[in-house]
């Protein structure tokens, strides 16, 4: 028996190439580098047009924030299809990115940190006035006697933060008896309707309501040693609180 290697345990060479293969082979070689270069200009052009790194934030929580837009929005984009697939949650981190980029609302200074445990009691007393106050009102409304004498209040609450301002604006707008028509943004007071104000006794009421909603909305939010002003922020950070009458009728 010989001891040379057979011709089937041989290595074989390749094919030879055939021209139309050749020129696949080379077109999609071309194709990739084509590729890559447009790839490369246009995340420059965004870089230098665009400014990513300012336009997401210039801390980690305005870069939270725009985040969270991005992924609510493309949230809101999956359930409008109603589908879940790859497809449809990049596409909707696309839509997120060109609303936001295209269609740009106002910075909202992030400031301050949240606490649960004050948002959980923010939400029982919520909840709790809810149903109080809306007793009231329904009574108010039913009664054999005429309608409760009503006014306009004005309150001023020691809140630093435009967005936490808001957020104790919807608070008193979903308490049934009460609504903010007019709000004193550089002095930070409030104009509010309440209902029944027919006694000083409800004054009284009113004014300790607004009072506890300041003390719970600064200690969930704007604690004094955790509180650092954002850049965005545009409120005199001097206004104290002697500054303005607390209220009036």
């Amino acid at each position: 028996m010989s001891d040379e290697p057979t011709t089937q345990s041989r290595p074989q060479p390749p094919p030879p190439r055939g021209p139309i293969r050749a020129a696949l082979v080379n077109a999609w070689r071309f194709s990739v580098i084509f590729l890559a270069w447009y790839i490369a200009r246009t995340i420059f052009w965004f870089r230098a047009k665009i400014q990513i790194k300012r336009w997401f934030g210039g801390n980690r929580r305005e870069v939270a924030v725009r985040l969270w837009n991005v992924t609510w929005l493309t949230f809101v984009w999956v359930l409008l299809w109603g589908t879940y697939d790859l497809a449809n949650v990049f596409t909707g981190i696309g839509v997120a990115l060109l609303v936001l980029i295209a269609l740009p609302l106002p910075r909202v200074p992030v400031e301050g940190r949240i606490h649960p445990l004050t948002l959980l009691e923010l939400a029982a007393r919520l909840i709790a006035a809810f149903f109080i106050s809306s007793a009231q009102v329904a009574w108010a409304a039913v009664r054999p006697a005429k309608p409760p004498l009503s006014a306009v209040l004005r309150a001023r609450l020691a809140i630093k933060s435009d967005m936490v301002l808001t957020l104790a604006v919807d608070y008193l707008n979903l308490v049934p008896g009460t609504m903010v028509v007019e709000i004193d943004h550089s002095r930070r007071l409030l104009y509010v309707h309440l209902f029944d104000a027919s006694s000083p006794e409800k004054v009284k009421a009113f004014y300790k309501q607004i009072e506890t909603i300041e003390r719970l909305f600064i200690r969930g939010f704007e604690r004094d040693h955790e509180w650092r002003a954002s850049p965005y922020h545009g409120i005199d950070d001097d206004l104290s609180a002697g500054d303005y009458p607390r209220g009036g009728i």
